[in-house]
């Protein structure tokens, strides 16, 4: 038989066991911000963004749903970074543009890749394949590249309620590989695309490998200058088409879910990847090495414009997006490179793209390098 506990020793267990629930309850539901606060949040938010204030907008029901979308997606925010805070994440989450919107919302207004189902759908003439491609395979590449400190990236641009993420991930593409190989960064349009690639379904969605088929066929591509985003499908601008300011002579398909053939690409020029960016965590980053959660179901055009590793030693790529600078760090997220999986972090290896502007032109990337080194 055991003895009895005494009542002292009884009470210390009722004591012991009463702070292990409470804490255990504290970790699983971070503390509930008052109302008051988040509705000075939500304001403050509002200001920043340029949503109406309260009561100037004609629609009192839309907004007092906004706050309720946008007090779920701070409960959420303040989870997962209680959890970074801990080690649990490499990244952190914020209120970002898309705080007031809920994930279906989010998905339907800035997602826009059409993911094909074979390699073979998008492949013709242009793609070259085996002269750049060749070269890529016996380079060298550095530990770490940023092809910004080249000066071969434009500002971060902002698609809008607009799924052409595929546009502004070719033109991304586009200005770096012509400034690569002539020195000069010009800014291009990427209403053009929307507007004239039939391949393409404008603001409804399209692919990066279509893009460049349009420009090489076409001859070359305005300036956004010239040819200005409106975020919405417009009729194609036949006098401003002729106007080829810039060139490609042709395209290279990346070799599919090889995040080292990747790296090669991208240690000579920006290239298009397409993304799985239909997660919650995605739409609410704000800064960190991304780790989350996410398939290979490709959504989002992006431009891959360097990688690097952490001091910790995390290897992550360097992601132009085009959802503005107020967006993630400035407009870039920075995604996990060398994961186990062969499509790489939410498949960014699995449907890459970068343009040739000439093999001349190509060939002249290398000593580049030097000025590009993290």
């Amino acid at each position: 038989m055991h003895r009895p506990r005494s009542p002292v020793a009884a009470a210390m267990l009722a004591v012991a066991l009463a702070v292990a629930l409470t804490a255990s309850a504290a970790a699983a539901a971070p503390w509930e911000r008052a109302d008051e606060e988040v509705r000075h949040l939500y304001e403050a938010w509002k200001l920043e963004h340029g949503r109406p204030a309260r009561g100037n907008d004609g629609d009192g029901d839309d907004d007092l749903l906004r706050l309720e979308v946008f007090r779920d997606n701070l409960r959420y925010i303040d989870a997962h970074n209680a959890e970074a805070d801990v080690g649990l994440h490499g990244f952190r989450l914020g209120l970002t543009p898309f705080a007031d919107l809920t994930l279906e919302e989010f998905r339907g207004r800035v997602l826009g890749f059409q993911q094909s189902r074979r390699r073979n759908d998008t492949a013709d003439a242009e793609v070259d394949d085996d002269s750049t491609g060749y070269q890529l395979r016996e380079l060298q590449v550095p530990s770490a590249v940023d092809w910004r400190k080249s000066g071969a990236v434009t500002p971060v641009k902002n698609q809008g309620a607009c799924g052409g993420c595929w546009a502004f991930s070719a033109v991304a593409a586009m200005e770096g590989i012509n400034k690569i190989a002539t020195g000069k960064l010009v800014s291009l349009s990427e209403q053009e695309l929307i507007d004239c690639d039939r391949k393409s379904h404008g603001c409804k969605g399209g692919r990066m490998d279509y893009a460049f088929q349009f420009v090489i066929s076409n001859g070359g591509i305005d300036t956004e200058a010239d040819y200005p985003y409106t975020g919405r499908d417009g009729t194609c601008n036949e006098a401003k088409k002729k106007k080829k300011v810039v060139s490609i002579s042709s395209y290279s398909h990346v070799p599919a879910n090889n995040e080292k053939a990747l790296q090669m690409a991208v240690a000579k020029q920006p290239v298009s990847v397409a993304i799985e960016a239909a997660g919650r965590a995605f739409q609410l980053y704000t800064s960190g090495v991304f780790d989350g959660a996410c398939g290979t179901k490709l959504d989002h055009g992006v431009t891959a414009v360097g990688y690097g590793s952490t001091d910790a030693g995390k290897d992550f790529w360097i992601v132009k997006n085009s959802w503005g600078p107020k967006w993630g760090e400035a407009g870039y997220i920075r995604m996990r490179r060398n994961v186990a999986a062969p499509t790489g972090k939410c498949g960014i290896a699995m449907d890459a793209y970068y343009p040739v502007k000439n093999h001349k032109a190509a060939d002249m990337t290398l000593p580049v390098l030097e000025m590009v080194l993290a």
